[in-house]
């Protein structure tokens, strides 16, 4: 794939100037020479906090498509020029790991870090401190959970940059979340079923959790994450009797992720 017919959809809120979007169209266009799988979509959102009270008001996140696999970064910085330039060394880290994980001459071996959580807290954005009495689901994806191992649930939770990810274990059947424990780059595994345990397989550093999801309506998963601090509950939703997550956004409303 040639890099001049990538195209770069980019949208923007708020007061975002004409030279911050080419600047980053032209860092984005530049990863494609760091694969040779084609990048099939690649959406850019560019933000600028109004509010005075934010230290890094610049938001910066982008989605990329590579020949079917997703990569995501989502950064906060005090101007856009660097959000951009954090945004696109955070996707470019990613390529490379993506490119490791596919290509066995280049994958590295068991045990190098190679799983390592890399998202810095101190380039993440800020959760909006929204009143409870405020705070709603604003977003509910549903989708089939696709059976897969724990490494592979490992790459994806990397590859997309998120703190959790939800799945079904391909050894158990169980559904399942992987994620990172609050100012931790450890992995721990929490499953919807008799017993939180990582499979031997796994080569991933994932750790069984001492958590266990409680049975609960989604009512009262999201009174649960009103008065915690944690980013996310995995409930066993009573009604369908299938693992659900509800999810802190950076708006400080909640999304709500449910198997088909």
């Amino acid at each position: 794939m040639e890099v001049e017919e990538l195209e770069v959809q980019v949208t923007t809120r708020g007061d975002v100037p004409e030279a911050a979007k080419q600047y980053a169209v032209e860092k984005v266009t530049h990863l494609a020479r760091l694969t040779k799988r084609p990048i099939l979509f690649v959406q850019v959102k560019l933000s600028l906090e109004g509010n005075p009270s934010r230290e890094r008001p610049a938001l910066a996140e982008a989605s990329l498509d590579v020949n079917g696999r997703h990569l995501r970064a989502h950064v906060a910085a005090h101007d856009l020029t660097e959000a951009v330039d954090l945004l696109t060394d955070r996707l470019r880290r990613r390529l490379e790991r993506s490119t490791h994980r596919t290509d066995p001459q280049h994958r590295p071996p068991a045990g190098d870090g190679h799983w390592r959580h890399g998202d810095l807290p101190t380039q993440r954005p800020e959760y909006f401190d929204r009143p409870v009495d405020e705070r709603e689901i604003v977003r509910h994806k549903t989708f089939a959970l696709a059976p897969m191992t724990c490494d592979e649930a490992a790459f994806d939770l990397d590859m997309l940059g998120h703190d959790f990810y939800l799945f079904t274990d391909i050894e158990t059947g169980a559904d399942s979340v992987l994620f990172h424990p609050e100012g931790s780059d450890r992995l721990e595994l929490m499953q919807a079923a008799d017993e939180n345990r990582v499979p031997e397989s796994c080569s991933a550093p994932v750790v069984a959790s001492t958590q266990r999801p409680s049975t609960m309506t989604v009512s009262e998963a999201e009174e649960r994450l009103d008065v915690s601090k944690e980013p996310f509950v995995f409930f066993v939703n009573v009604e369908t009797g299938r693992g659900n997550v509800i999810y802190r956004r950076y708006d400080g409303h909640y999304g709500l992720i449910t198997p088909a």
